[in-house]
């Protein structure tokens, strides 16, 4: 497939097709993957209604991620109003073989507007029958019998840890999903979740990045050591902004404060002659939680120059310079 046209940075270095990662194993599951997943939000476009070109367009970044060695490709119900997942399958069902050297991950529980018909309240969702029948919605959207790994995606706060080990335990004997796990969840949730489960909770989606350091310090990653889970981070760049990514999104300049970081991390990206994009990547990469980032960029020269991330080890010392950077005082 043809994987579109871009301009490259000088010290993108972009990692050659079919160039496999290091595999790493997702918490207590036997799934095997890349170190970088691709997340498909974004390519159904920004407006979840893609046109013809949007689609190709879409199709493109799968494959072109495919191509650059992701092998966990990270969904949900909600991207694009569903046209996500039904552009991940399309693209699956392309690339021939694609399916039997991937991992396949789906997030429900954000009820939209119109979800039923005439209901006008987005909410959250963790009853048993909407788990059940949201993961079945996935499934057909991508045009699969199952879900490798099945996330919560917001924390309902109705949530009754009871029905939810319900939901999981239905879904996994009647083979529809692999394994589970939840999204930016609060520790103690996650603990009262786990409680009631028989099967482990492998992974935790949640945001972390040099702009957005909560999970440092809330429990979060901790946590993830303790039950040795694996924390995905979500939007790992801050929004594009710690690279050369999507700066158009609305409220990242309001969100994220990342002037001192992007000087603190284009020095570091000169020292190692790559992008900061890879730097900004590798910091994490670096905790020993084992933390994969989400990369979800579309543009197939971002896609492959995220790969470089995997190809340096940042020193003690860079790694703690930018944490002060991204801190904005020095460690006490």
């Amino acid at each position: 497939m043809a994987d579109g046209q871009g301009i490259l940075s000088e010290k993108s270095n972009p990692i050659p097709k079919n160039t496999p990662m290091d595999a790493i194993s997702i918490g207590k599951s036997t799934l095997k993957t890349s170190r970088l997943a691709f997340g498909c939000w974004r390519i159904a476009g920004w407006d979840g209604n893609p046109g013809p070109d949007q689609e190709k367009a879409g199709v493109a970044a799968v494959a072109a991620a495919y191509d650059a060695g992701y092998t966990l490709f990270d969904n949900a119900d909600i991207y694009g109003g569903g046209h996500a997942e039904r552009l991940f399958g399309k693209a699956l069902h392309e690339i021939s073989g694609m399916r039997d050297k991937v991992v396949i991950a789906s997030k429900c529980g954000i009820r939209v507007k119109g979800n039923p018909p005439g209901e006008n309240t987005v909410r959250w969702d963790f009853s048993a029958d909407y788990i059940v029948s949201a993961a079945e919605q996935s499934l057909k959207r991508i045009g699969i019998e199952t879900l490798d790994l099945l996330m919560l995606h917001r924390p309902d706060f109705l949530a009754d840890p009871q029905e939810i080990a319900s939901a999981f335990s239905k879904l996994q004997s009647a083979g529809k999903v692999r394994f589970f796990g939840v999204s930016n969840f609060r520790p103690s949730l996650f603990t009262a979740v786990q409680a009631a489960c028989s099967m482990p909770l492998v992974v935790h989606q949640v945001e972390i990045s040099l702009a957005h350091l909560n999970a440092l310090n809330d429990g979060t990653l901790d946590q993830c050591l303790e039950f040795k889970m694996t924390p995905m981070a979500w939007s790992p760049l801050g929004a594009g902004l710690l690279g050369d990514g999507a700066k158009r999104l609305l409220t990242s300049q309001k969100k994220y404060q990342v002037g001192p970081i992007v000087t603190e991390l284009q020095q570091i990206a000169d020292e190692l002659n790559v992008s900061k994009t890879a730097v900004a990547l590798a910091w994490l990469l670096k905790h020993p939680a084992g933390i994969q980032p989400i990369v979800g960029s579309t543009t197939p020269e971002r896609i492959r120059d995220a790969v470089n991330a995997t190809k340096i080890e940042l020193s003690r010392s860079q790694w703690y310079r930018l944490l002060v950077a991204a801190q904005g005082e020095p460690l006490p």
